[in-house]
């Protein structure tokens, strides 16, 4: 997973980048915690740096040192030095101490854990990183039947867009086949770039995610040592329903 986390890496600030439905609610939370905060999965900066902006201290992990080296070049560029601490490691057991009062992992980046042993470890330790009744958000995508069934592998279309830098267009498609007795989505993230000059370069990316159902989760967080706080559906903070896309999870350490 790791070398498809580095081939991702040079193409995710154009493919995610723009994306901010998240950042209100985490600046909300941060606020009412009042930091320091660590993200887990932190990825180029996409988060880590509005947040850094905004004015709260952070420690970002990622086990992707090419992710890393993006996120360093945007907190140097942004003069954020003393407010961003960056971690290349697993996050499921990296840093080894710390007093957080907010951690959060965002976009489906705790399904890239494949066992339960795997997510109850990574838990186990993020309360551990947590200070006294400090606060956890998981944000995962809500599985829905009739769409994972449909997942047979066939090639689909996902967006386009200009490499400001070369002028090449970068064509993103997607593959994705589901077990589901596993509960496994296999992801192909297809990355066609043509060049001004009409050459083309294929870059593939596969990597696994274990979805996960609300109760599920709720049982795992109990396990853990945490106390639900809240679920929501979406990043407006409404309820989870059927048809939410998100699932949104607010947890507290126990004890």
């Amino acid at each position: 997973m790791l070398d498809d986390m580095n081939t991702i890496a040079a193409f995710f600030d154009a493919d995610f980048g723009e994306y901010d439905e998240d950042l209100e609610v985490l600046q909300a939370y941060g606020r009412r915690t009042g930091g320091p905060l660590l993200e887990l999965g932190c990825g180029t900066g996409r988060a880590l740096i509005p947040l850094a902006r905004a004015g709260f201290k952070l420690t970002g992990v990622d086990i992707s040192p090419e992710m890393l080296r993006i996120a360093a070049g945007k907190v140097k560029a942004a003069g954020l030095g003393r407010k961003v601490a960056l971690i290349q490691g697993d996050y499921a057991d990296t840093p080894e101490t710390g007093q957080f009062e907010f951690a959060f992992t965002l976009m489906n980046t705790f399904l890239h854990l494949l066992t339960q042993a795997d997510q109850l470890r990574a838990l186990g330790h993020w309360r551990n990183l947590l200070a006294p009744d400090g606060t956890l958000l998981i944000d995962v995508f809500h599985p829905n039947v009739q769409e994972l069934a449909a997942l047979d592998g066939r090639v689909e279309w996902d967006k386009r867009w200009t490499n400001p830098e070369t002028g090449a267009t970068i064509m993103k498609l997607l593959a994705r086949t589901v077990d589901l007795a596993e509960q496994v989505v296999h992801v192909t993230h297809i990355y066609d770039e043509v060049s001004v000059d009409g050459q083309m370069r294929r870059t593939l990316a596969a990597f696994d995610l274990r979805y996960i159902s609300r109760f599920e989760a709720e049982l795992l967080l109990d396990r853990a040592g945490f106390d639900l706080e809240a679920v929501f559906g979406d990043w407006q903070l409404g309820p989870f329903e059927s048809d939410s896309d998100r699932l949104i999870l607010v947890a507290r350490r126990r004890g």
